[in-house]
Parts: C-alpha cells; sequence; structure tokens
C-alpha cells in the first residue's frame, strides 16, 4: 500500500453475519424470515404436498419488521432461507433536538445521538409523537431499540418511575 491509501473499516460488529441459514421446512409462524431482501416476521406458513416430480413447498407470508408492508415467498421446503440476526437494545431517552435525533443512554452512560425518531408508517409517526411528549413531561423513558441487516429503528418505549 502507498502512503495516501488508508484502508478504512466502518464496521464494528466482530463479523457478525446479518443473516444465518434455515431449513424452510422448519420456519414456523411468528418467527423470522427475510423476503425480498427486508426482515420479516412471518405471519402465516402454509407447506404443500410432494408433487409427482418434486419437493413438498412453504408458502410464507411475512410482514416487513420496519415498514409493516406484507412480503410472500413460495420455497421448496428442503431449501435453505435466510433468517434475519434481530437484536434489541434498551437505551434510556435523555432528549430529542430540533431535527428529530434523540440522545440515548446505555446503563453504563455512555450515549449516542445518531438515531432519529421514527417515522415512515402510522405507527411510527405516533409512537414519535407521543415520545415527544413524554420528553416534554420530564418523564423517565426506556426506548426498545431494533437492529438487524444494518437498520436501527426505536420500536417501542415504556415510562419508568415517577418522573425527573
Amino acid at each position: 500500500m502507498s502512503d495516501h491509501e488508508h484502508e478504512t473499516f466502518e464496521s464494528a460488529d466482530a463479523g457478525a453475519s446479518l443473516t444465518y441459514p434455515q431449513q424452510a421446512g422448519t420456519i414456523r409462524k411468528n418467527g423470522y424470515i427475510v423476503i425480498n431482501g427486508k426482515p420479516c416476521k412471518v405471519a402465516d406458513v402454509a407447506t404443500s404436498k410432494t408433487g409427482k416430480h418434486g419437493h413438498a413447498k412453504c408458502h410464507f407470508v411475512g410482514i416487513d419488521i420496519f415498514t409493516g408492508k406484507k412480503y410472500e415467498d413460495l420455497t421448496p421446503s428442503s431449501h435453505n432461507c435466510d433468517v434475519p440476526n434481530i437484536s434489541r437494545t434498551e437505551y434510556s431517552l435523555v432528549d430529542i433536538n430540533d431535527e428529530g435525533f434523540c440522545t440515548l443512554m446505555l446503563e453504563n452512560g455512555t450515549t449516542r445521538e445518531d438515531l432519529k425518531l421514527p417515522s415512515g408508517t402510522d405507527d411510527y409517526d405516533k409512537l414519535a409523537e407521543q415520545l415527544v411528549e413524554e420528553v416534554k413531561a420530564e418523564k423517565d423513558v426506556l426506548v426498545t431499540v431494533l437492529k438487524s441487516m444494518g437498520t436501527e429503528v426505536i420500536h417501542s418505549y415504556k415510562v419508568s418511575g415517577g418522573g425527573k
């Protein structure tokens, strides 16, 4: 490498994969699956019988965990499907600035200010309004951040204690 080339690594996830393979026949309702590149919660699974020349097939109906859109997929039950790695982290909501960015704090005291209020769906817009009201009322708010496939969203919240 020459002096002017610098290799940068933007990720700090210890090489963890965004998805892992799972046999289609073992995925059940209320589980998770990747359909059209989107992490989805499985709303319905229908398995057809084996045909004269082939495999049993699984028909998945999934709801995108971030947008609420419905997706469908048809896969032979013996084939592998991608299942998203999903993590939930709880933060204390400290403040919300004028641009809608949230100041979040972990239990160990570290803060982050790179996450915006949720938006894009009616539920997320309503959640954002509620969070702004709770912060204005100076209540202690714990938010749950859902992370999957490189996307992070404030998914839910609860008020703890009486306030400040």
